[in-house]
């Protein structure tokens, strides 16, 4: 099993909306792809509650079978759909993959 780890902040105003409203946007994109890549087998994405200094404000983990399914999902137009509004909306990104 391989997971995939995204943390994201937003920018403050972005594509015409506030960053609240474009992490909404994102989150709601995030959570459409289990139906459109079938390679993933779990996604959960949500806003951050901690609000320490450390944290990021969104959170996505996505489980895969295999690097195969992983590599699948990079490449899938939906998930490059998201890339593209991730790029124009956010300030920061981290990502770390790794086996379970």
């Amino acid at each position: 099993m391989i997971i995939h780890l995204v943390f994201l902040n937003m920018l403050p105003e972005s594509e015409g909306s506030s960053g609240s409203e474009n992490a909404q946007k994102l989150i709601g994109m995030l959570k459409d792809l289990p139906g459109k890549i079938p390679e993933i087998d779990e996604l959960e994405a949500g806003l951050d509650i901690s609000k320490s200094p450390a944290s990021y404000e969104i959170g996505l983990m996505t489980k895969f079978r295999s690097m195969e399914d992983l590599e699948t999902y990079r490449v899938h137009p939906d998930h490059q759909k998201v890339i593209s509004f991730v790029q124009k909306t956010t300030s920061a990104r981290a990502v770390t993959d790794y086996v379970v």
